[in-house]
């Protein structure tokens, strides 16, 4: 099962990178400051990492003088904004990591693949792709990367794959990337799709991915997704498309509170093929606003997997939303 779940998560990513053509920016290969154990501050820009150990990164960090190490271990790099495209989607991407990641971008966390001890499974195959929400870009300074992992057994770390930040083709800079960190809630109530509602505590969940990969496993039912994201001032764009990716198996989503659209085709598992189409909802006209918007998402399953569990999953201009999906459909 999981490495079906793995192949899907590879499949995703080579999709997403032909969709929105992305160049690399900056190569992130070399030596990273390296540190076994595990403490919360080490995520935080200000914590200081200067008597640590340095590692190559990608390379198995037994191979690096850690051999026999099972365990916790943290990643630390810097960058510098002159790097930074203004106008750019950013994408960190990370390679191959075994077994289990967090990632954090100037101490907060922007993605992660498996689950830590208790609930451990491994991600050890999946290639790490995660947007960096632009909020979080410091144009005019250093930039901190911090990456949480846990190995089980056998080698660890960061250990192949290409290590760099990406960023997407200027044609897209009015696409808005939902993929990343999202809420998300068991629970199944009309006041999960208002604006301020408060999901704090709920727990964290990267889409696109399937509930198993949070511990979900054998659950059928409904559940909640919460993403708050932001439209910067001044876009020229004023007709929006919310590309919803694929999700199983039925669906409602809201855009600051307001239904958009929904597929369920009523069928019992088996014969349901909702979990098959792309949602494609049209938002509409002056419902987005600059600033801080909510989308929301109310998920059905009806056996065996569930979520929303393949992209593109994306705020588009309306006018070239033929043109962003279609390179999609190589792989379905």
């Amino acid at each position: 099962m999981f490495k079906k779940l793995f192949t899907v998560v590879l499949l995703m990513v080579t999709a997403i990178t032909q969709a929105q053509d992305l160049d690399r920016l900056l190569n992130l290969r070399g030596h990273w400051k390296f540190s076994i154990g595990d403490h919360k501050e080490w995520s935080e820009v200000s914590y200081d990492d200067s008597d640590w150990e340095e590692i190559y990164v990608p390379r198995r960090w037994e191979r690096e003088g850690f051999n026999g190490y099972d365990g916790y271990a943290w990643y630390r790099t810097t960058f510098s904004g002159d790097e930074l495209e203004k106008d750019g989607a950013h994408y960190l991407r990370l390679g191959y990591i075994d077994d289990v990641d967090e990632v954090f971008f100037n101490g907060v966390k922007i993605g992660f693949s498996g689950g830590f001890p208790p609930d451990y499974y491994t991600a050890w195959n999946a290639k790490r792709e995660y947007r960096i929400p632009n909020e979080l870009l410091n144009y005019n300074g250093e930039n901190l990367i911090a990456v949480r992992i846990y190995d089980k057994g056998g080698e660890g770390g960061i250990y192949s794959g290409e290590v760099g930040l990406l960023v997407a083709d200027a044609a897209y800079n009015e696409v808005y990337s939902l993929e990343g960190l999202w809420k998300i809630s068991r629970r199944d109530r009309d006041e999960f799709a208002e604006v301020g509602f408060d999901d704090s505590r709920w727990e964290d969940i990267v889409v696109p991915s399937n509930w198993k990969t949070i511990g979900m496993r054998n659950y059928k039912g409904f559940a909640w997704y919460r993403k708050e994201f932001s439209i910067p001032e001044g876009g020229k764009e004023t007709e929006f498309t919310l590309i919803g990716g694929y999700i199983d198996d039925f669906d409602e989503i809201f855009v600051n509170g307001v239904k958009i659209g929904e597929t369920k085709d009523g069928r019992r598992i088996g014969a349901s093929r909702s979990f098959r189409e792309l949602r494609i909802y049209d938002i509409p006209a002056g419902l987005l606003k600059p600033g801080k918007n909510t989308v929301a998402v109310r998920v059905e399953d009806i056996g065996d997997n569930g979520g929303i569990y393949e992209g593109p999953v994306s705020i588009v201009p309306s006018k070239i939303v033929t043109k962003f999906t279609r390179k999609f459909s190589f792989w379905r």
